[in-house]
């Protein structure tokens, strides 16, 4: 009597080999009995996600309301650029936008006949031009720099001086550079001593946006370069290995290895540099405002400032800034179609 695999003697299969093809069938009938459209999507239900990523939301939930408080909430305002708003029709500033008459684009029309809005905009166009030839390059050349150092103890001293000046108010620069290059500062006394004429370049409305630019870099170009160090820091030592025994020197390195490594990165931060082309600073040039004159020091921040605050004309302040605003707007997307044309990711993907 022969007697086959996974049966009995007496030729009966036993309760697990006859449940093992049911438990199969059943499975695959529960699995086909799932939605195709969630288990396509790879769809997690909202109990799963939240009992896994519970701690980390309830992190990001300060961000998150510090962020509408402040950013988004805020933009409810702008309607007050299409009103002649004025605080005093009623008991708060906030019920006082639903009694201040409406009066259009009249604000706009009104902004692009001002001869002083339109000489705040040239200043800012050419201080953004100048900074972003004579600063944006600072921080990648000093991320190489650094990088190529060996020893790191050298590699994070250096990075601590770098950075330090970032963490320094505006009050403390101007004051520091009014010690070196004002009229009763080191350069011109030492000048002065020793038979020269001296000089003071922070009252020189043609010196100013060198000047502005060059308190800039002192301050936040060692900051700036933290996102190229870490960009850095991902590249793989087996390429610049590889590259060496091709016979890549240095700068052939450098130039093949570091710098494309770099690109995505550069990109990036230009795109959004563009984008905030109309906002070269505050408090720098207000501090230094009457120094040199609104005439070389005037832009558009400063000019909200005066038109909206000082002078109390806060329809046509709001207006000024909508339109900064939706001209960043424009700049972002328009960069960041270049850098899509360029073969880089950009700000966000196409």
């Amino acid at each position: 009597m022969s007697v086959t695999a996974g049966s009995r003697p007496d030729g009966t299969r036993p309760p697990a080999a006859v449940e093992g093809p049911r438990a199969a069938v059943a499975a695959a009938t529960v699995k086909e009995s799932v939605p195709r459209r969630a288990a396509k999507a790879g769809k997690v239900p909202f109990r799963v996600r939240w009992r896994r990523d519970r701690a980390l939301i309830l992190m990001t939930l300060p961000v998150l309301a510090l962020l509408l408080i402040f950013n988004y909430v805020p933009l409810l305002g702008n309607v007050v650029a299409f009103q002649e708003y004025d605080p005093y029709v009623s008991s708060n500033g906030i019920t006082a936008v639903f009694h201040s008459p409406w009066v259009g684009v009249e604000q706009f029309s009104r902004m692009l006949d001002d001869p002083l809005f339109w000489s705040a905009t040239k200043n800012t166009i050419v201080l953004f031009v100048l900074q972003l030839v004579l600063f944006f390059p600072v921080p990648i050349v000093l991320a190489l720099v650094i990088n190529s150092v060996i020893r790191p103890r050298v590699r994070a001293v250096a990075q601590a001086i770098m950075y330090l000046p970032h963490f320094f108010s505006w009050v403390l620069v101007v004051t520091v550079f009014q010690q070196i290059l004002g009229g009763a500062g080191i350069i011109a006394q030492t000048l002065e001593k020793h038979g020269w004429s001296g000089f003071d370049l922070m009252t020189d409305a043609d010196f100013f946006k060198y000047l502005v630019t060059a308190q800039a870099v002192w301050k936040d170009a060692g900051w700036g370069i933290i996102v190229f160090l870490a960009a850095l820091s991902a590249v793989s030592t087996d390429l610049y290995e590889a590259a060496a025994m091709d016979g890549a020197g240095r700068w052939r390195r450098m130039w093949h290895v570091t710098l494309p490594a770099l690109r995505p990165v550069i990109a990036l931060l230009l795109v959004l540099r563009v984008g905030d082309a109309l906002s070269v600073g505050f408090e720098q040039f207000l501090l230094q405002r009457y120094a040199v004159g609104a005439g070389a020091s005037e832009v558009l921040d400063t000019y909200v400032w005066n038109v909206g605050i000082q002078n109390g004309d806060f329809s046509y302040a709001a207006a000024v800034g909508l339109a900064k605003g939706l001209i960043g707007v424009c700049l972002v997307l328009g960069a960041n179609k270049f850098a899509h044309l360029l073969g880089e990711q950009g700000v966000y993907k196409k």
